[in-house]
């Protein structure tokens, strides 16, 4: 049996959850990488040894597949998948509203439980949500994302206060401002936009924390983000 720590990350793309899953491999880990379409992910499944599972994170039955298909009990869990649906109040489908909760909210909900199942035995582990600054702040013509993201975060400070005395770490980190990407370069290399690769770098900082010093969230932002 491997010895390897084993990291899950679900909602992985090609962006910040493409750099966590290189880093958490060059750091030793062994990734399993969750997403709905796992077509896209070849390539860094490759790169990084990981294995693909494909999974709806917010459906209860996926999920529940998702990690009775882990090969052991997972150390760190990391949840990324993101929806949102933008436009006036008055305007807004209901059911892409939903959506936009299932995804963000109530699927971070059924992550959590399951990885919390596994982890409260063993009194380890860490679960770490990706949060954004609508999260904190609600920005007009965003109510849906503004509400899923809000709900995401109380999810984790709730889930903090009752699994850290319990020895498993809890954590939300707010991403205040855009990511770079190849669609979206730092236009002067001013770094106005986060870089993935150092948010990855903060998640590892965060996994890493000794218990007397947990923290519940931390936000990161590009120096010239105004807040």
């Amino acid at each position: 049996m491997s010895t390897q720590p084993l990291a899950l990350i679900v909602g992985v793309g090609d962006g910040l959850s493409a750099s966590l899953a290189r880093l958490l491999a060059r750091e030793g880990y062994a990734l399993v990488l969750a997403a709905r379409d796992i077509a896209k992910l070849s390539a860094l499944a490759e790169a990084t040894d990981a294995t693909l599972r494909a999974c709806d994170a917010s459906d209860e039955t996926s999920v529940a597949a998702l990690f009775a298909s882990l090969p052991r009990d997972p150390g760190v869990v990391i949840y990324n998948p993101s929806w949102r649906v933008r436009g006036p109040l008055v305007d807004l489908n209901p059911s892409h509203v939903r959506k936009t909760l299932d995804v963000t909210a109530f699927g971070a909900f059924l992550v959590a439980q399951q990885a919390a199942r596994r982890m409260l035995p063993r009194g380890e582990g860490a679960i770490v949500f990706t949060g954004a600054s609508a999260g904190v702040k609600g920005f007009a013509k965003s109510a849906p994302f503004a509400m899923g993201k809000f709900a995401l975060r109380g999810l984790a400070q709730s889930m903090a206060r009752e699994l850290h005395p319990l020895g498993v770490h809890v954590a939300h980190v707010v991403i205040d401002g855009g990511i770079r990407s190849a669609a979206r370069p730092d236009a002067g290399g001013r770094d106005a936009l986060l870089d993935p690769d150092a948010i990855a770098q903060t998640y590892l900082q965060l996994i890493r924390q000794p218990r007397s010093a947990w923290s519940w969230e931390i936000e990161v932002r590009p120096w010239v983000e105004t807040f």
